[in-house]
């Protein structure tokens, strides 16, 4: 019997969620936080991922301790520590500052179909990863990054591509993540075996 259900995401143990939405098969690693997100068919994230004020694509594969949409302190400010907006934590007559978070969640990150996101990998706000895209480990993206391709280091810059724009602009039209969960698993021997040139020959049509 297959492990993930299309009808519920498969949250495992020490999950803290709040207000998110997830797609089909969807899978959420030990000890994860998702916040204020959504989370497209089939996409998961590993263990202790950190996701907040995100949308995420179909497919997306986030590996453990990724953080995405990571949040930030004010820096206009006579001080950037938290007690300017979560003041309620420090004094009983004073109110958390609702416009900051207002703020802090209009800030959203994109991540792309069919994306990696490797472990330790930090996604700043409003950044879009492009579909298909690849972020390494450990790397701290604060640029959005261009449908497949690579990038890795600190701050992010481009490693390579993952396909040459021709095959990655083909692969977007063909947006096979949109197909059904029957024709998916038809075509899996081919996912499997050929190379994504010879996939497009063979299912654009």
């Amino acid at each position: 019997m297959a492990r993930l259900k299309a009808d519920a995401p498969f949250i495992h143990p020490n999950c803290e969620i709040t207000d998110s939405t997830f797609g089909a098969f969807v899978e959420i690693g030990k000890g994860s936080r998702v916040a204020h997100s959504s989370m497209g068919d089939y996409s998961y994230c590993d263990r202790y991922a950190d996701i907040a004020n995100a949308q995420i694509g179909k497919f997306a594969n986030i590996a453990a301790f990724s953080r995405i949409g990571a949040t930030d302190h004010p820096l206009h400010t006579a001080s950037c520590h938290h007690f300017l907006y979560r003041s309620y934590d420090y004094w009983y007559d004073a109110e958390r500052d609702a416009a900051f978070f207002d703020h802090r969640r209009a800030r959203i990150a994109h991540i792309g179909h069919d994306t990696w996101i490797g472990a330790g990998a930090m996604i700043k706000p409003e950044v879009t990863v492009g579909d298909g895209a690849v972020v390494a480990a450990g790397a701290v993206v604060t640029k959005d990054v261009a449908p497949y391709t690579i990038v890795a280091g600190t701050p992010a810059k481009v490693l390579r591509v993952r396909q040459p724009k021709e095959i990655a602009d083909r692969l977007i039209a063909l947006a096979w993540w949109d197909w059904s969960h029957e024709d998916i698993r038809a075509t899996l021997d081919d996912f499997r075996s050929l190379t994504a040139a010879a996939f497009l020959d063979k299912y654009e049509a």
